[in-house]
């Protein structure tokens, strides 16, 4: 599962990095439960499902044949999970021999007493007709997944237009037993038959093979899928609609991509790095890929970012797109869930976490991936970049900095998916990683998936297999890391004497509580070489002491950027520059960069940094260094107008092509009107709908025109620049484009929108305008509550109602005070 819902809100991006507080430690967990690993009384064996679907009443109607045994003890009652359903009879199966049985249900779990006493290692089968009702359950989700019913039907009765008809599951946390009853724990693992009876012009998938297909004279399909080794019941899938496949191989498996008919020519380009992805996961953690397929499938109005059911990973429509917008596609918001998901096949489909309270054996690996697969592909920079972007999404979170990684105290297991259980955990993984080695590291991995295999692990099987293949007590690791919360919170001083030739280093941690045990690499750099001194750091405050026969140009304080802490780092910006220049790794650059955009317009030295990094290697960082200018400055205008005119004309990145015209935009100068135009003929939507705002800033009436003949092929982006265009500079007629384009956006498109929306609410007279802006206000306020989008969207209503008159006023309160009283 991904953490693509909290990136979507737009969330992790726009919070200020910020230390822990000094109560932000404190031995709570006696406040919250235990949450103890599922017992097993009954093991799950194999489990048979016969399955066809009532569209109109938005039910399954489900047959189970589900074979068991005891695991410790003998017992005469089988406890199983079902959510919601209609139970219509359960019978005991001996070959053709069958007995009823009785139950007790209470419509979440149901108490099977069996026909006798069955001793450990005896396998029974018991059948179950059923009718599940998904529509029917109340159900919580968390912000990684945002409901769980288990089973969905997306517009079962075709009444909205333009959009498919599709029946997909969810089954994490513990939402599969809404559409199967089962032991629904991931310390669970069964076999699986599944068939699904379909009208016949649809395809369906799930896990495993494709054993049979059979037409059915009423006009239905039913399709039999066999998955023949383990797996737990939260990673069953189905998915049935108008898909059109898209067949790969990877060492004669399948490898197949599931997309609507109209995004099915874009396959190759959206997940044609998939082959290759699993033959350098397969190789790199020595243990190959071991599932009998692999597909993916993207479906419409997923419920979280990406689900890494077993040889069928499900992914939300953000992945679904044209040529022209893969143009513009970043690889944080697309590929990278792709290796994320596939990881997954090892790392919580292979080896399943043993309990949500060890989520981190499933979900920080996963998000390791991603930088893994980023660095092999497109090089260091790349993978550093990725990882730093997810430490810092940590760093942002304050809250956070409370939590273990390993977590046996928490209110509800949906608690487990947030920024600890994955960024958190990634880096930590890329900590340990440094300090063993990469073929220590790799070993490791290599022996805790072949341990475990269709089975469970925890942190602890983790540690032992590093500890096995590393020599090393690793103990004081996993202890800090995964069974301890926060991170160091550090100041780091310099001081060199002339007269005993050396070089002080004084780095203090400040964070409360005790004091983290830190290896690290420190390069001090003398006569423009670098002398590498490895040390390990134990105490809250240490001076560490280096000969260096003149003072250093730099000393660079964890020189392999891995450590995931918070730093303020006590250097000039010379050094920094330096550190730019001579230093190695991305980090070390944007460090450099983030110091410079730190300081005010004036300091010239600074400015040059950041004009220097509109050219660097790295697209990411170029971006970076110009989100760094502050371009109100007229000094800092003059300075980088001609710098920024001559990136735009050699870079190749749209995305920053679009962030250069937006730049000259800032300029209003008329000379770069015919790159405006120019951007206007791009391909790339983000190209266009920059250019489209920087002609607006030096022709406003001609980017209206221009807009209104764009409108009809407008997405992404280009949508948004034009109704951002028409908050500026339209009039009441451009209302309806700009509201429906916030209406058919997703979360992220309307958080982006939000601007252009107050925009025209406060500039126009108009009560239709207002009231029909201030309703979608209301609404997505008190939809995304829970995650803090209140209060941003509290202070635009202010702003509107300080521009309106009295009988507009009281409208732009009503909504503010709706908001505030919503839970």
């Amino acid at each position: 599962m991904t953490k693509a819902f909290l990136l979507s809100l737009g969330l992790l991006a726009a919070a200020p990095a910020l230390a822990q507080s000094p109560a932000a430690r404190p031995d709570s967990a006696a406040a919250l439960p235990y949450r103890e690993s599922a017992r097993k009384i009954n093991a799950l064996v194999h489990t048979k499902l016969d399955v066809r679907f009532d569209y109109s009443k938005r039910q399954l109607l489900g047959r189970e044949w589900v074979t068991l045994q005891p695991v410790a003890y003998a017992t005469d009652s089988l406890r199983l999970d079902a959510k919601g359903m209609d139970i219509k009879s359960v019978t005991m199966v001996n070959g053709t021999a069958t007995q009823t049985l009785k139950y007790d249900y209470n419509q979440e779990q149901m108490l099977v007493h069996l026909d006798k006493l069955y001793t450990p290692g005896q396998q029974y089968t018991v059948y179950i007709e059923y009718v599940a009702k998904p529509d029917e359950l109340k159900t919580k989700g968390s912000q990684a997944i945002t409901d769980a019913k288990g089973l969905y039907f997306i517009n079962p009765d075709s009444t909205e237009a333009g959009k498919p008809r599709q029946i997909w599951t969810q089954g994490e946390t513990e939402a599969s037993s809404a559409w199967f009853p089962t032991i629904d724990k991931p310390n669970q693992k069964t076999t699986a038959e599944i068939s699904l009876t379909v009208p016949a012009r649809y395809v369906t998938l799930s896990n495993g093979r494709l054993d049979a297909q059979k037409n059915n004279p009423d006009g239905t399909r039913t399709d039999t899928w066999k998955q023949e080794l383990p797996h737990s019941p939260y990673l069953f899938m189905m998915a049935v609609g108008d898909f059109k496949i898209t067949k790969d191989t990877w060492r004669g498996k399948e490898v197949s991509y599931y997309l609507e008919p109209k995004y099915a020519p874009f396959a190759k380009q959206i997940f044609g790095n998939t082959p290759e992805m699993l033959e350098f996961f397969s190789r790199r953690l020595g243990v190959d890929y071991a599932w009998n397929k692999y597909a993916q499938i993207v479906v419409r109005d997923y419920v979280s970012g990406a689900m890494e059911n077993t040889s069928a990973t499900l992914h939300g429509e953000f992945l679904q797109k044209d040529a022209r917008e893969l143009l513009d596609a970043e690889y944080a918001n697309g590929e990278s869930v792709i290796a994320h998901e596939l990881f997954h096949q090892w790392f919580g489909d292979l080896v399943t976490a043993e309990s949500w309270s060890n989520l981190t054996v499933n979900e920080s690996f996963a998000d390791f991936s991603e930088a893994l697969w980023a660095e092999y592909k497109y090089g260091q920079d790349a993978g550093d970049a990725h990882a730093y972007m997810n430490m810092r999404n940590y760093l942002r979170s304050p809250q956070d900095a409370q939590k273990n990684l390993v977590r046996f105290h928490y209110a509800d297991k949906e608690d487990m998916f947030d920024l600890v259980s994955y960024q958190k955990g990634g880096q930590i993984l890329n900590m340990l990683r440094n300090y063993l080695t990469d073929d220590v590291f790799f070993k490791g991995l290599t022996k805790y998936l072949t341990d475990n295999k269709f089975g469970n692990g925890e942190a602890h099987q983790l540690r032992l297999a590093m500890e096995a293949v590393s020599g090393q007590d690793l103990n004081w690791f996993f202890n800090q890391w995964y069974f301890g919360a926060g991170h160091p919170v550090v100041t780091i001083d310099y001081a060199y004497d002339a007269g005993r030739q050396e070089q002080t280093v004084t780095i203090k941690q400040t964070q409360p509580g005790r004091a983290f045990q830190l290896p690290l690499a420190v390069d001090v750099y003398v006569n423009g070489k670098p002398q590498r001194h490895q040390v390990m750091l134990r105490q809250a405050t240490e001076t560490l002491r280096f000969p260096a026969a003149s003072k250093p140009s730099l000393v660079n304080v964890d020189a392999d950027k891995v450590l995931l802490w918070q730093k303020t780092d006590n250097k000039p910006l010379a050094e920094f520059a330096y550190q730019y220049k001579n230093a190695p790794r991305f980090v070390d650059r944007r460090e450099a960069v983030a110091a410079a955009a730190q300081l005010p317009p004036t300091d010239a030295a600074a400015r040059q940094l950041l004009l220097s990094a509109l050219s660097d290697k790295y697209a990411g960082l170029r971006l970076t260094a110009l989100s760094g200018l502050k371009l109100e400055d007229r000094a800092v205008q003059k300075a980088a107008a001609p710098v920024i005119r001559k990136q735009l004309a050699q870079e190749k990145n749209t995305n920053n092509q679009a962030a250069l015209l937006l730049a000259l935009g800032q300029l209003k100068d008329k000379k770069d009107q015919k790159a405006f135009t120019q951007g206007l003929n791009s391909q790339s939507y983000a190209v266009q709908g920059a250019a489209l705002q920087g002609l607006a800033a030096v022709q406003p009436q001609q980017a209206v025109a221009r807009a209104q003949a764009l409108q009809q092929d407008a997405r992404g982006s280009l949508a948004a620049s034009i109704a951002a265009v028409y908050a500026e500079h339209g009039n009441a007629s451009t209302w309806t484009y700009v509201r429906n384009q916030f209406d058919a956006a997703g979360p992220q498109g309307k958080f982006q929108m939000l601007e252009s929306l107050v925009g025209f609410m406060s500039r126009l007279n108009d009560a239709t305008v207002l009231n029909e802006g201030v309703e979608r206000l209301q609404k997505l306020a008190v939809q995304y509550k829970k995650y803090g989008v209140d209060e941003p969207i509290l202070a635009m209503l202010d702003k509107v109602q300080q521009t309106k008159p009295a009988d507009q006023k009281a409208t732009v309160q009503a909504a503010i005070q709706a908001i505030k009283q919503a839970q």
